[in-house]
């Protein structure tokens, strides 16, 4: 309930500034609000879990899928859901990782550094004692892409066959532009110089500064321009 109504709330800011799409960028908040926000809003919204979804099932060969995530994510079942949706005949594996998001926030990002293999190693253990057939490891939080090479390092020395990872912050965005383009919405302008003027194309705004510069600047892969707090 906390989550909808943070969703609910976040929703309305957007829709104040005149978007085209509203994009639940976290798979917590489409397990918890995506319903109810496909109701409510005026505007498209696309949720983080059917596109994920959507590529574990074209990826997997052997029908064998895993998933991770935080814990509300996996006791959802909404990655299952999903992808029985789309295939009833494949196996789906979830694994709540909770200390992975608070472990990419601390930076604790290098593939050299044996503390996050440590701990990444032990939640796919388990996995792998779940099923040992896992082809494809859906990557069901937007936060682990920062350690996705980390990851498969892990799942390479665990299983004895190659593990394809599905990136649902990656395969969101592809949606998200096709979305665009069906609805006749995608801007085609060039992104020539968005680099050097973010603040042209990117709004950011929080309701806690904590620490957001440095951890919004590791996931976008430069510095953020123009954060404003505001109260919902």
């Amino acid at each position: 309930e906390t989550i909808v109504r943070y969703s609910r709330d976040d929703a309305q800011f957007l829709l104040r500034h005149q978007v085209k799409m509203v994009m639940i960028a976290c798979n917590t908040a489409t397990a918890a609000a995506l319903p109810t926000l496909e109701k409510e809003l005026s505007v498209p919204v696309l949720g983080a879990v059917a596109p994920g979804a959507m590529a574990a099932v074209h990826a997997t060969k052997v029908g064998v899928v895993g998933v991770i995530a935080t814990s509300a994510t996996i006791r959802s079942l909404v990655y299952p859901a999903a992808i029985y949706a789309q295939s009833p005949s494949i196996k789906v594996f979830g694994l709540p990782c909770p200390m992975l998001a608070p472990m990419i926030e601390e930076g604790w990002l290098s593939i050299d550094d044996p503390l996050p293999l440590q701990i990444i190693r032990r939640y796919l253990k388990e996995l792998y004692h779940k099923s040992k057939q896992i082809d494809t490891l859906v990557l069901a939080c937007t936060h682990y892409p920062l350690i996705g090479a980390l990851i498969e390092k892990v799942a390479t020395e665990l299983w004895d066959h190659p593990v394809t990872l599905v990136d649902s912050a990656s395969t969101m965005a592809l949606a998200a532009k096709e979305k665009l383009a069906d609805m006749g919405q995608l801007n085609t302008q060039s992104m020539d110089g968005f680099e050097n003027d973010p603040l042209a194309r990117l709004q950011c705004y929080v309701t806690d500064e904590a620490r957001v510069f440095e951890i919004g600047s590791r996931f976008l892969g430069g510095p953020l321009h123009g954060i404003q707090l505001v109260q919902l």
